[in-house]
């Protein structure tokens, strides 16, 4: 049988079939059930949103709510058998409490009654007749709802349902829109007891508080992220050999910077005599994890640069060779701002659903009118099942702007006339995708999942466990972390490359990784060497994006310190980072990989001759054959070197 542009594969009845390595005319869809069974999940994911949105108030973690169950600066609908419930609460956003300086908590349930007023009392309140002048001058009534201000001093029940007299002076609490005494003695009471109140809080619901409080600062930073990847995209574009200096010159810096700015908050956190909070404490924690985990990563990186600083003009050639393609396919560089803005209505969408799933409860009304909230059972199933759902998702959006853009560059690169380029590759590529590959994305997105997950679990294990300081434990834990870690960075290189090859041939995901592996091991010693420097480049682009939004973070969050757990949010803020210069950049490395396995393909099926001419043009064919020169030809004086080191070795004289 003649070969043309193909090699032989046995199919599964054992008839030997032509495998065209073309990009095919007449598709099929590729892996239906894996489409079925994303379809399926994504059900439970909207029956879990559902469940959260009429379950859930997000608005009590920080707004705050009185005895009646009342949101503060809100509207509220009314709580059957709580008559004072349902009240429009819009100019009343602070949470007073009748008597502050006895304040007890039990179970989260204060021994106080607690109200929404318009503002809290800047000085001392003594007599009832000062209860009324304060609420007739600044329109806060500091005592029960149903009292008028006319009988504060004429209702023989006024003193049960007024605040203990004298009223101290209070200011509002920035975080939780308390109204907080200043005396000394009734401010360390009272502070006591919130503090006590907040270390025993659920860390799910720290989070959560910490998450809503700093959230216009994570937007801001995100949108930083966003104006730092699209820079870098712009830049890699038309990226010169004093750009790759700069670039290299400002991740130094980045790097040395935020490592003495995490060292220098864990030691001012450390030396801060006012840490009594439980979350300060994780905060000074997580800061010298982060601080220890910074210095590693620059000793690492700056390490690599130094090993690899003399093939900077090689990675220039490279880059230019790659914006050479992605000019004949200019939209290309927009590719990813859909991608980013498909990510951030699915994040603020998963964010939402978190918010009402953490403060789902029912309300339930005790013998005096009062309103208790109760949390729900199954909520924690729920929050592990939403939290597989943010990387599964997240995952399969990415898979679709790779598959997207390997497409595309395969529809322009088996192109003979390059001169005429086809007409709408990436909405070909798009439509492509949508009618028959998006079970191959769901596949390769799931394998990814599955393999994060565990090292989820291990994570959460070890702390729990990291209290009994067992030092064997920690360091089983480390391995299996690198363990996984190794294998989700191989698969995600496999499924690249799995993408690219189900574009070329219309192949299901496991026939394509299969393919991928075979046509890359024939041809590693070409491509690898090619491809290392510039992943290398595109990940220093990343880290000097999440370097400067994490340095942002710590700037920001650094200024709100109480009762904040700021750092899971700038651990949010770095991966939002991570994901944004992973989408941007991805364009780069996307497309450098599609063209090298299209070039691995090519010299397969073809030989350069007139009945078999290369589809690659000539500049990509010199650069691949310079850069393998020099490879070969380091590695031949790196053997002669140490021949003859071995030669003078057995010729010198025995003393």
């Amino acid at each position: 049988m003649e070969r043309r542009g193909g090699r032989q594969q046995d199919s599964g009845d054992g008839v030997s079939e032509l495998r065209e390595w073309r990009p095919v005319i007449g598709r099929k869809c590729t892996d239906p059930l894996w489409l079925l069974l994303f379809f399926l999940f994504w059900t439970g994911l909207m029956f879990i949103t559902g469940y959260a949105m009429m379950a859930g108030a997000a608005e009590r973690l920080v707004l705050g709510y009185d005895s009646f169950g009342n949101v503060c600066g809100r509207k509220n609908t009314p709580v059957k058998g709580a008559p004072l419930s349902g009240q429009d609460m819009t100019n009343k956003k602070y949470v007073f409490f009748l008597n502050p300086c006895s304040l007890e908590m039990q179970s989260f349930k204060s021994s106080s009654l607690s109200l929404c007023v318009s503002s809290c009392p800047e000085e001392q309140l003594n007599s009832l007749e000062d209860l009324q002048s304060f609420a007739r001058e600044n329109g806060s009534c500091l005592c029960v709802y149903n009292l008028n201000i006319s009988s504060y001093t004429l209702n023989p029940k006024a003193a049960e349902l007024c605040p203990t007299l004298p009223v101290p002076p209070s200011k509002s609490f920035p975080l939780f829109n308390r109204c907080v005494p200043q005396n000394p003695e009734c401010y360390s009471k009272y502070a006591s007891v919130l503090i006590s109140m907040v270390n025993e809080m659920d860390v799910f619901h720290q989070i959560l508080s910490g998450i809503l409080a700093g959230r216009d600062t994570v937007i801001g930073l995100s949108v930083l992220a966003l104006a730092f990847s699209f820079t870098l995209v712009l830049a890699f574009r038309f990226i010169r050999t004093v750009l790759v200096h700069t670039l290299i010159a400002l991740v130094v810096f980045g790097l040395l910077f935020l490592s003495g700015v995490l060292w220098w908050l864990y030691y001012d956190y450390r030396n801060d005599p006012s840490t009594e909070l439980e979350t300060e404490k994780e905060n000074e924690k997580f800061l010298l994890g982060y601080a220890i985990f910074s210095t590693i990563v620059t000793v690492v990186l700056l390490s690599l640069i130094l090993v690899l600083r003399k093939q900077l003009q090689f990675t220039v050639r490279l880059f230019r060779i790659v914006g050479k393609i992605i000019g004949r396919i200019p939209f290309l560089l927009f590719q990813p701002l859909w991608t980013f803005l498909i990510l951030l209505m699915f994040w603020v969408f998963w964010v939402a659903v978190l918010l009402s799933l953490g403060t789902a409860g029912t309300a339930q009304t005790t013998s005096g009118g009062q309103v208790e909230y109760r949390a729900l059972s199954g909520i924690c199933y729920m929050a592990w099942y939403h939290f597989v759902g943010l990387i599964w998702t997240s995952e399969f959006i990415l898979a679709c702007q790779q598959m997207t853009i390997a497409g595309a560059v395969v529809t322009c690169y088996f192109n003979r006339n390059k001169n005429s380029p086809p007409l709408h590759p990436i909405l070909s590529s798009i439509s492509v995708l949508f009618c028959y590959h998006l079970g191959t994305a769901v596949k390769g997105s799931f394998l990814i999942t599955i393999l994060r997950i565990p090292r989820i679990v291990l994570f959460y294990l070890y702390n729990i466990l990291k209290q009994k300081e067992n030092a064997c434990a920690k360091c089983l834990f480390k391995c299996c972390f690198c363990c996984f870690w190794c294998q989700e960075s191989c698969l995600r290189y496999l499924n690249q490359h799995a993408y690219t090859t189900a574009a070329i041939n219309g192949t299901n995901f496991c026939t394509s990784a299969r393919d991928a592996v075979f046509i890359l091991a024939n041809n590693s010693a070409k491509l690898t060497s090619i491809s290392c420097f510039g992943d290398f480049i595109l990940f220093l682009g990343k880290v000097f994006v999440v370097c400067f939004t994490v340095f942002g973070g710590l700037m920001a969050f650094n200024y709100h310190r109480e009762l904040q757990a700021w750092v899971v949010p700038l651990l949010l803020v770095g991966f939002f980072a991570y994901l944004m210069s992973h989408s941007f950049l991805s364009v780069f490395e996307v497309t450098m990989d599609a063209t090298f396995l299209c070039f691995a393909v090519d010299m397969e099926t073809n030989d350069g001759s007139a009945e078999k001419p290369y589809f690659m043009d000539q500049e990509l064919l010199t650069f691949v054959s310079q850069s393998n020169k020099i490879t070969e030809g380091q590695k031949h004086r790196h053997m002669r070197s140490f021949q003859d080191n071995e030669d003078g070795t057995e010729l010198q004289p025995m003393t």
